[in-house]
């Protein structure tokens, strides 16, 4: 992982007062990433955090578990003086991490009533003591070693956090009450702006994270790639548009699909995007408010890369590659519709009078790249569990870009590189149409 220290500045720095603002600095983002995850377990009942409702989903209860079990197995348990919660979480919320032990299989996690949610709450505040204690009472040389592997551990939280949203939406809607997860504020409908098309000329831009700050491993080594001509829609492809593609026989036409989409959607009776249902002649899509009225304008949500691949194809354009989407991206704020909204659900873009450019490049939905997820140039495997927390999964998966309206807005950067396999919907994941220029 390339994580910048809080050294870095100041090589030499190792006086008492750099060592304290490096310790509250550290406190104060342990703190808040802890507190945010809490806070999205507020609105949901305990019954509610023990469902898994696929083998994809996991349920809230664990999610809050493993990301305590991150910072007690990778950090505190190389403290000797260290004493565990219990010796049996080490296997109930060990993920995948193949080089610390065993798992309780993944499909079984909605098994696990015991511990309840009430004893998990309590070793996530026992975990969080014994790593404030750390923070604050470690040697300046070991604080330098224990800060990476602290921001890895909180970057891997605000992951979870995402998970636990896109995974309690699908619980919810596996119930047949449609639960709601959080009121929807009241806004007016915004129309979309007209779609326009953005040319970006040849050339052999840098890829990948090269400065400072956090970044995973699989954001690097920074390199460059050529990057033919090409063109890239001003904003996201709309509910209506998709909508458009339905009523063409989107969902009929093989010519449109890959072999193994027309596969999946003839298998599982795909007709349109995840949560989307028909009420009285009406779309209605289910949401974390539970079930809408579906926004017309609103960014379309929850497609695989097959249905993404099949409206790119059926509107004469395609997907964008990575380095295209990242090359794009290139200089552009990182603002708009993340976690931080409360809205919760992808909103419609409206653009200013005079406003040039692309529109809804982060946040609102994960943007379907072409790109297959692997290894870039020059890649080297970190050593020790770490090393599998990327580096395992570069097979079989496509890259999404730019976050979504269920991301925390500071974990998001122009390298970052977000995959799923190309069958996946229950992810905030859209379409941005690319083409050759």
């Amino acid at each position: 992982m390339s994580v910048a220290s809080p050294f870095d500045s100041d090589p030499d720095a190792t006086s008492a007062e750099d060592a304290d603002l490096a310790r509250e600095l550290l406190l104060q983002k342990f703190e808040r990433v802890r507190r945010t995850t809490e806070a999205l377990c507020e609105p949901l009942e305990p019954e509610d955090c023990q469902v898994q409702s696929m083998l994809d989903v996991s349920p809230t209860k664990w999610h809050i578990a493993h990301t305590t079990w991150f910072f007690e197995t990778l950090i505190l348990e190389k403290e000797p003086s260290y004493r565990g919660f219990d010796p049996a979480f080490r296997v109930l919320f060990n993920s995948y991490y193949n080089t610390v032990g065993a798992q309780h299989p993944r499909p079984e996690r909605g098994l696990l009533s015991r511990p309840t949610f009430d004893q998990v709450r309590g070793y996530r505040h026992w975990v969080d003591r014994q790593m404030t204690t750390l923070i604050l009472t470690c040697a300046v040389r070991d604080l330098e070693a224990l800060a990476p592997l602290v921001e890895l551990g909180l970057n891997h939280e605000q992951q979870h956090q995402e998970l636990m949203l896109m995974d309690i939406k699908h619980v919810f809607w596996s119930n047949p009450l449609r639960p709601t997860y959080r009121r929807a504020d009241a806004r007016e409908a915004t129309p979309s702006p007209e779609l326009r098309w953005i040319a970006f000329q040849e050339g052999l831009p840098w890829i990948g994270h090269g400065g400072d700050g956090f970044a995973y491993d699989n954001e690097t080594p920074r390199h460059r790639a050529f990057v033919g001509a090409f063109r890239l829609a001003s904003r996201l492809v709309t509910n209506r548009e998709y909508l458009d593609f339905i009523a063409d026989g989107g969902y009929t036409r093989p010519e449109l699909w890959l072999s193994d989409g027309w596969k999946a959607a003839a298998a599982e009776g795909w007709q349109a995007p995840l949560y989307w249902e028909t009420r009285g002649g009406q779309r209605w899509h289910m949401t974390l408010h539970g079930m809408q009225p579906l926004d017309l304008d609103a960014p379309v949500c929850h497609v695989s890369y097959y249905e993404a691949d099949a409206f790119a194809r059926w509107a004469g354009a395609r997907l964008p590659t990575e380095e295209e989407w990242e090359t794009a991206a290139g200089g552009t704020a990182i603002t708009g519709n993340f976690v931080e909204s409360g809205a919760l659900e992808p909103l419609p873009e409206h653009a200013p009078s005079g406003t040039d450019g692309l529109l809804q490049l982060y946040g609102d939905v994960w943007e379907w790249t072409r790109s297959p997820y692997v290894a870039y140039p020059g890649y080297r495997q970190p050593s020790g569990p770490v090393g599998e927390y990327n580096a395992k999964f570069m097979c079989n998966q496509l890259v999404l870009r730019g976050g979504a309206c269920v991301t925390p807005q500071d974990h998001i950067r122009p390298t970052y590189r977000n995959f799923f396999a190309a069958a996946n919907r229950w992810q905030f994941a859209g379409i941005r149409l690319a083409g050759d220029a």
